[in-house]
């Protein structure tokens, strides 16, 4: 059991190491040296877990979508609690970083794939049951909706990067939700939605997650 645990915590560090230093440079100049030197591991024990560099990209990609948050009343409140969520911690988790620069990068996700569909997946399975449930109108579609908040997340996150390093991605996403949400949500339900910038925030807290920091 100890040595369950041991192994648990070094797969950890080397996927948090990983994850720094693929959100810094990128992947096709992330060197396993540079991850072996912040993770301060030896090389065994990297390999143990990981036989490659895109084995670690695969592993840092899977941890995108581990959401942990309170339920709601509403499903559609749950798509906007994630929504959310990921805008609050985007700056200050490295993780959520690493797996936005991968899966943008054009080359590279041929190699290990793209977070984007494991997030369009859940997203999916929320709208569909907010769909069976009639918190959507009638002409929603959920993978459409679903592949349209990643990819308008995406763009929102990445012009916030650009423009002023994710200062103002909270309040972008909320202008985003503040919009999409009236083409697709049943009008009793949009009445009830929190889409506010610091939504996030609370949800996060609420959860009694500890906050990442900046790598």
């Amino acid at each position: 059991m100890v040595q369950q645990e041991r192994a648990f915590r070094t797969r950890h560090v080397v996927l948090e190491a990983a994850a720094q230093v693929f959100a810094e440079h990128g992947y096709a100049t992330a060197r396993i040296a540079d991850i072996l030197k912040v993770a301060g591991v030896t090389k065994g024990a990297l390999y143990f877990h990981f036989d490659s560099k895109e084995a670690l990209a695969k592993g840092v990609l899977e941890l995108q979508t581990d959401q942990r948050l309170p339920p709601q009343e509403t499903r559609l409140q749950e798509v906007v609690d994630i929504t959310m969520t990921v805008a609050h911690r985007l700056p200050v988790d490295v993780v959520l970083r690493a797996g936005a620069r991968l899966s943008a990068d054009p080359v590279g996700r041929e190699h290990y794939g793209s977070a984007w569909s494991l997030w369009a997946d859940m997203l999916t399975g929320l709208l569909a049951q907010a769909h069976r449930n009639g918190e959507l109108m009638a002409h929603a579609q959920p993978r459409e909706i679903a592949e349209l908040i990643v990819g308008a997340f995406n763009g929102v996150q990445l012009y916030s990067h650009l423009e002023n390093n994710l200062v103002d991605v909270e309040h972008r996403v909320s202008v985003l939700m503040n919009h999409l949400m009236p083409s697709i949500a049943a009008p009793a339900i949009l009445l009830r939605l929190d889409m506010a910038p610091d939504r996030g925030a609370q949800v996060f807290r609420k959860a009694n997650l500890p906050e990442a920091t900046v790598a």
